[in-house]
């Protein structure tokens, strides 16, 4: 029996791949519904070609023609399946959104599979530790090409304990970040939509919990020592006969505590530098890395009589103040032109300390005889007073860094006036107009807080409250330089009264701290604001494909069937 030779164009079947498409997947798409498009065109051209070499044999094309209609049936029914298998992958895409969402936990940061990775990786804050070799990583969900890297990836993860979790620990954070993120008057409080990279429910590290605000307790003790020797040296509060060693004292123990604090920091940035890049960013705390310099100087300049001289070194005011210009230059550039760290956008009571350095620098410049750096300095600082006073006064739209209640941090406002009246009078050795007009705004401010002394309780304690001592102490100071210009009973009552409101505030502050750190140990809790997301998680996601997609690509699959059977049914009919 003759076998008939067997159209092989006519049984080639025509079907069109439709894949999954996974969130991360979803960009390529196109491309490959372009390739498959092209090759099913090169099948059709191998078809014709085919049928023109074997258009003499009639009994291949009836069996052909035969079978047509049972291919027809049968692509379609291939193609119909291939569109249920693309319905249900939204359910899919849903389940893998699902398993990628960040828990409120504060350990959840894996992506597919990521709470198998969770085990591994809960007690892991290598991400922060300096030199990481986890901080290459990208971002929190890399994007994966391909099924196979997806799940080469997450066993890296898990054999690991962590991986592209780190969100770009060692980039940059940006300023607007973190007022989406945080909240509070210290920017230091986690928002319920948010979450961190690390564990809320255990315990840190030391370092990682020790802040940059505590050197704000330094500011507190320093900024007393200068309010006790001008105590204990003016002639407008001599008849208070207060005893030189009570400045003594308190200089001992202010420079005990800045050693401290400062080899503590310094082991910070040694084995956590990326946290201390971190506060760096942070639009509030990094007013507080000019904090050392200005407690330097106030200790400099209310160094007690017995150990220095009237006339202190040059080398001194040098030591301190390059640092401190320094920074403030890049930090000024930012305010001036640095985009979306403009002074508008980051604008905070806590911006003050970096302005404030100034003053007391023009202040100790006076002091080792350099009246003109003196007076440079108190030019850049009452320019840049100006500006921050005004922007923080009309509470630009911008700036979100301003609530709405009162907290110890507007304390700040008083800050650089008081420091300028007082720096002011200093260079030109009398407390003329200009330094009356600085100390009046001071006083005006100071008791307009005063007043609302209600709106000011039921805030947790934190170190960071130090800070908000030195401009109280400031202006008692300037009030005594006010006294010794005016003297009379009001001008020495509201010195003595500001004065020992300062101090009894920085009293209840230095009890407070002993109770919390050696008697509740609640000192230092977890630092949350450094641990924020570089993104918001779960909001930059594309949507997932529709009904109607995959229609149209169920449609185009079986157009190109279709237009392939018509095509070897136009051949037959023409041999």
């Amino acid at each position: 029996m003759d076998k008939k030779p067997i159209h092989l164009g006519s049984h080639q079947n025509h079907f069109v791949d439709i894949h999954e498409v996974l969130p991360e997947e979803e960009e390529g798409d196109e491309e490959r519904m372009i390739k498959s498009e092209d090759k099913a065109d090169n099948n059709n051209n191998n078809n014709k070609q085919q049928h023109l070499m074997m258009m003499n044999n009639k009994a291949a094309n009836k069996e052909s023609s035969a079978r047509k209609p049972h291919h027809r049936s049968f692509n379609r029914q291939v193609s119909l399946e291939t569109g249920f298998s693309v319905l249900n992958s939204e359910k899919k895409a849903k389940e893998y959104e699902r398993k990628a969402t960040l828990t409120r936990s504060g350990t959840s940061l894996g992506g597919a599979n990521g709470i198998h990775a969770l085990e591994g990786r809960k007690r892991d804050f290598s991400m922060f530790k300096t030199k990481s070799t986890l901080s290459k990583q990208n971002s929190l969900l890399p994007t994966r090409n391909n099924k196979e890297k997806d799940h080469h990836q997450l066993e890296s993860q898990n054999s690991n304990g962590s991986g592209g979790n780190q969100d770009s620990v060692n980039e940059s954070v940006p300023a607007g970040r973190y007022f989406d993120a945080l909240r509070g008057p210290e920017l230091d409080q986690v928002k319920d939509s948010e979450d961190i990279l690390l564990p809320k429910d255990e315990k840190w590290p030391f370092l990682l919990r020790f802040p940059i605000g505590c050197f704000g307790i330094c500011l507190g003790l320093s900024s007393q020592v200068v309010l006790w020797r001008a105590l204990a040296t003016s002639p407008a509060t001599e008849f208070l006969h207060i005893t030189p060693g009570i400045n003594f004292g308190l200089w001992l123990l202010a420079v005990t505590v800045l050693i401290a604090v400062t080899f503590t920091y310094i082991l910070k940035c040694i084995f956590y530098f990326e946290a201390v890049k971190r506060e760096y960013f942070h639009p509030v705390r990094v007013n507080f890395f000019f904090a050392p310099w200005v407690v330097c100087m106030f200790l400099a300049i209310g160094v007690p009589p017995k150990l220095a001289p009237d006339k202190l070194h040059p080398a001194i005011w040098c030591t301190f103040m390059g640092p401190y210009f320094l920074l403030e230059l890049k930090i000024y550039g930012q305010w001036l032109s640095g985009g979306k760290r403009r002074l508008c956008k980051v604008a905070n009571p806590s911006s003050h300390l970096s302005v404030v350095g100034n003053f007391v620098g023009a202040i100790l410049a006076s002091k080792v005889g350099w009246n003109e750096p003196a007076k440079f300095l108190w030019a850049v600082g009452f320019a840049h007073y100006l500006v921050v006073f005004v922007t923080l006064y009309q509470r630009l739209p911008t700036s979100e860094a301003l609530p709405k209640e009162l907290h110890p941090v507007y304390s700040m406002f008083i800050a650089a006036p008081s420091a300028a009246s007082l720096a002011w009078a200093n260079v030109y050795g009398e407390f003329d107009g200009l330094s009356r007009t600085c100390y009046f705004i001071a006083l005006f401010l100071y008791v307009s807080l005063v007043v609302r002394i209600n709106f000011f309780t039921g805030f947790r304690f934190s170190v960071a409250w130090w800070s908000y001592t030195f401009p109280m102490t400031t202006a008692s100071v300037a009030t005594i330089k006010y006294a010794e210009q005016v003297p009379c009973v009001i001008s020495k009552g509201l010195a003595l009264g500001l004065s020992f409101m300062s101090s009894t505030m920085v009293s209840v502050l230095f009890v407070s701290t002993l109770l919390h750190a050696f008697v509740w140990k609640t000192l230092f809790p977890n630092d949350l604001a450094i641990a924020i997301t570089k993104k918001k998680q779960g909001k930059e996601k594309k949507p997932l494909k529709k009904a109607y997609d995959i229609k149209r690509w169920t449609k185009k699959a079986l157009t190109i069937n279709n237009n392939s059977v018509a095509d070897n049914k136009d051949v037959a009919q023409e041999s």
